[in-house]
């Protein structure tokens, strides 16, 4: 999979794919981040970007032409999307994370100041995304989540290849609660079920805390949930909770 970011602070994103996870896969080529620096491409003789808005108001716009020049220095491949990090669009779930990563590439462009020309949305942009109701200083963040989140979706990524398809929301319930080392900690001891040995009970204690988790937590995705098909033994649990 090969991230392009369009930004005009590819700075940022120096850290974040040289460590922990994202950093190994860059380092064994499961994965490729590249970023696009716009201010290179604009025409202006002080490399600007952006300019004021039509109409009036407050900030300034990204203009077209350096947004449309740097997209098109990428060398696309059949199976890419371009996705402008955005608040006001379609906010990021595990399905559509599940959706990205079956693409060859992703290439993810970073707003600032008051936004992005429309034009240039209109004209090259496959989608908008957002990653939650808030608004943030600029897109950079947004499409670490983004690279952070599909990349872990990609077999070889992560060292267990199933633990991505069973953590919090690849089911629609959040996570049971997690244990280590020691058993006892300030008082505090390890639910004894989980040091038994009987892998089907825990497996059902398991079970049924992401079901209380996520029906106190997330009442909206226990509905999804209950609302689900569900086999006999499945549903036997869960009606405890309905």
């Amino acid at each position: 999979m090969k991230f392009r970011i369009l930004t005009l602070f590819p700075e940022q994103f120096i850290g974040f794919m040289e460590t922990s996870i994202i950093g190994k896969a860059v380092e064994k080529n499961v994965i490729a981040i590249d970023t696009i620096q716009i201010r290179d491409y604009s025409k202006d003789k002080h490399r600007k970007v952006d300019d004021y808005p039509f109409g009036g108001g407050a900030g300034m716009v990204m203009a077209v032409q350096p947004l449309r020049d740097a997209l098109k220095s990428i060398e696309r491949v059949q199976n890419s999307r371009v996705i402008y990090m955005s608040p006001r669009g379609a906010t990021l779930n595990h399905e559509k994370v599940v959706e990205l990563a079956k693409l060859d590439e992703l290439i993810l462009v970073c707003g600032h100041y008051e936004g992005v020309d429309q034009r240039f949305i209109d004209a090259y942009v496959d989608e908008e995304l957002s990653i939650g109701d808030y608004v943030l200083t600029g897109g950079e963040l947004a499409a670490m989540v983004v690279i952070d989140s599909v990349s872990r979706m990609i077999d070889s990524v992560l060292n267990n290849n199933t633990s991505a398809e069973e953590e919090s929301f690849a089911m629609d319930l959040l996570e049971y609660p997690q244990y280590t080392r020691p058993s006892e900690i300030d008082g505090a001891v390890v639910p004894e079920i989980l040091m038994s040995g009987n892998h089907g009970e825990i497996a059902k204690w398991r079970y049924e805390q992401s079901i209380l988790i996520t029906k106190t937590r997330r009442p909206d995705l226990f509905e999804k949930y209950k609302n689900k098909p569900h086999e006999k033994s499945v549903l036997k649990l869960l009606k405890k909770y309905l």
